[in-house]
Formats: C-alpha cells, structure tokens, sequence
C-alpha cells in the first residue's frame, strides 16, 4: 500500500494517497450533483411546461415529416421506377451496343482471319516458290559444276564448241546446204562447211581458247597478268593461223573463213582488249564469230542461196510468164467468139418473142368471131357481107 506510484515533483505519490484523493474528489462530485439536483427541481416545472409546448411543436413538425417523408417515399417510387425504366433502356442500349461491337468485332475477326489465310497462303506459295528456286539453283550448280567439269577437259570443250555450231547451223540451213566434218582434196576436215552458190564450201571451225582466258582472269599481279595476255594472244593467233593453213585452199574452198568462239563472253573478251589480234586474223582471212554473229552470217548465207536460186529459175519464170500471156490471149479470144454467139441467140430469142406476139394477136380475133346468127345450112355456101370481118383476111407471110 505504501508502494510509490509516481513522482510529483520532489514528492513521491503513493498508492494510499492517491485513494485518499479519489474518495476526496469522489465526495466533491457527490456534493456538486446533489446541488444540481436541487436547483434543477425549481425548473422542473418550468421545463414541463416548455416540454409539452415542444412536445406539440414536434408531433406537428412530427406529421409534417412524415408527411414529406410519404411524399418523398412516392417520388422516389417514381425515381424507383424511372430508374428502372432507364436502367432497362440503357440495358438495352448496352447490349445492342455490345450485338453491335460482337458483330464487328466477329467480322473484323473474319476478315483478320481470312486475310492472315491469304497472307498465309501466299506465304506457302512463296515458300514454293523459293523452295522450287533453291532447287533449280542447287540443279543450275550441278550443271554449272558439271559444265566446269566438261571445259576443264580440252576435247570435252571441242565438243561442247562443235555441239552448240552444229545446231546454230542446222536450225539456220536446209539439209544439203552444208555438211559436218567434210574432207577437202588435201585430206583436212573442218568441223562444218556450208556450199555457197558457186559450190564452193565456207570453212568454219570451233576453238574455245578457255584456259588462256582463265589465266588472265584468276591474274592479280602485272606480271602474272602481262604472262596470260601474251598466253592468249599467242592461242588465238595460233588458231588462226591453223584455219588459215588448213581450211583455206586456192580455188577449193571460199577465200575466207570462220573461226567459232562459243562464249559470247570470250569473243567479247578478245574483240575489247585484243584488237591487234582480230586485225592479223581478218588479214590471214579468218573471221572471229561469237554464236550470235555466226546465227546472223547462217541468215545471210540462207537469203544468198535463196537470191541465187530465185536468179537461177528466172529464165524459167520468164517462158512461164510468156506462155501465161498467149493463153491469156486465147482465152480472150474464145470469150469473144463465146459472146458473138451469145449475141445472135439473143437476136434469135428476140425474132422468136415477135412472131409469138403476133400469134397471140390472130388467136385474140379468131376469138372475137361469131357463128351462132348464121341461117344458111351447114353445108351451103355462106355469103359474107361486104361490111362483115373476113375470117382469113390476108394470107400469113412467111416469118410472122
């Protein structure tokens, strides 16, 4: 009981002070309430009598209230069901709205979708087409591969340079307009000769002078450069001079001939950075010819045969031309005879057409005669008056 609760200052509380001084201040209050207690008793009355007159104040206000409380409660049945009303149109407003965004967003869906079909399907489509393009492009490798295979061999690239001549020039000329590895009087035979008008073959021959030009390509430095440049000129020259020797013989063959390059690529080659060697090649009379210079000299050759064969038949067409002139005459001739003859049938229709008119007058007035008012007998004679219509009344001429 004498524990210290607390410090109040330097003086120290302890727990039977502070009961001292509740019950203390207990009794304070004790004392406070019963003179409130007394002095609120002489306004009892007072306070009654202000009670009742509020009393009545509030039971009217009271009625009042509940008056605008029913009021209230009606309008907010109305609001209720105004409400409701709105709700339910806007309820309904939301879900056309929503049918609405539902549809088009199923019709976006729709087109999204088939759009994304069609970009899917031309994705396929390219992607076959790619694929198909890797596939020709693996084949275009094999045959590339295989083309490097068949140059890097020199006969495999003779070959190669006759096929592709053969067939500019047998898609170019009639058969028996040229001939393949034809033999001339000196035992040589080129690869293709094509007989011109005179008879006399045109010499053509293939060279394919790859590796020389292979050489100057794969070059890097000067030295290896000047190397394959002197390399291909002598080839070239060499070529040339091989077709000048061989090919061009004195009142045999043509006074010219072809020298068959089957790369346009390495006529090109040549023709831009060797023109030395095409001026010496067109002195020794040979003709350097990429495959499109030697389809246009195969025209030129078939447009000279068929010059030559139209001179040659020329004289032919003349005798025709005049043989076609003297029946032209004859024909004339019969046609006039056949329109003499037309003539005089006409004339003949026309006599034949007058003496029937004239027929046809006499039969008319036969017709108009009367024999039924005669009186005499059958077979007496019959006088006829002078005024009367004679039944014969000359006698028909001949010819009418």
């Amino acid at each position: 009981m004498n524990q210290i609760i607390f410090m109040l200052g330097d003086w120290p509380v302890r727990t039977i002070d502070a009961l001292i001084g509740f019950g203390a201040l207990v009794l304070i209050l004790l004392v406070a309430i019963a003179v409130v207690i007394a002095r609120s008793g002489r306004r009892g009355a007072e306070l009654a009598m202000a009670h009742a007159i509020r009393a009545d104040e509030l039971e009217e206000r009271l009625s009042q209230v509940l008056h605008a409380q029913s009021e209230a409660a009606g309008r907010a049945d109305a609001m209720t069901q105004a409400l409701a009303g709105r709700q339910a149109e806007m309820a309904r407003a939301v879900n056309e709205r929503l049918d609405s965004v539902t549809h088009r967003v199923g019709q976006s869906m729709e087109h999204s979708t088939r759009n994304t079909m069609e970009s899917l399907r031309a994705l396929h489509e390219r992607l076959g087409i790619i694929d198909n393009a890797h596939k020709n492009l693996t084949d275009l490798t094999t045959q590339v591969t295989t083309l490097r295979d068949v140059l890097a061999n020199k006969q495999s690239r003779g070959a190669f340079g006759q096929a592709r001549m053969e067939a500019i020039v047998q898609d170019g000329l009639p058969k028996g307009a040229y001939e393949f590895q034809f033999t001339l009087s000196t035992g040589k035979r080129p690869d293709c000769v094509v007989f011109l008008p005179d008879q006399r073959p045109l010499c053509i021959d293939a060279k394919f002078p790859l590796e020389a030009m292979t050489a100057l390509h794969d070059a890097r430095t000067d030295e290896e450069k000047r190397v394959a440049t002197q390399r291909l000129r002598g080839d070239v020259m060499k070529h040339v001079g091989d077709i000048a020797e061989k090919y061009l013989v004195t009142g045999e063959t043509q006074e010219m001939a072809l020298m068959f390059v089957p790369s346009e690529s390495v006529y090109a080659e040549i023709h831009d950075g060797f023109d030395d060697v095409i001026q010496k090649a067109y002195r020794a009379k040979v003709v350097l010819v990429s495959p499109s210079l030697l389809m246009l000299a195969i025209q030129v050759m078939q447009q000279i045969m068929k010059d030559a064969r139209m001179r040659d038949a020329a004289d032919q067409i003349q005798t025709e031309v005049i043989k076609l002139g003297d029946d032209l005459g004859r024909l004339r001739d019969r046609v006039l005879k056949l329109q003499k003859h037309f003539a005089d049938a006409n004339e003949d229709v026309r006599q034949i057409l007058i003496s029937a008119d004239k027929i046809e007058k006499r039969a008319g007035r036969i017709e108009e005669l009367d024999f039924s008012k005669t009186d005499a007998p059958a077979d007496g004679p019959r006088l006829v008056a002078s005024g009367a219509p004679e039944l014969f009344p000359r006698k028909l001429q001949a010819g009418e």
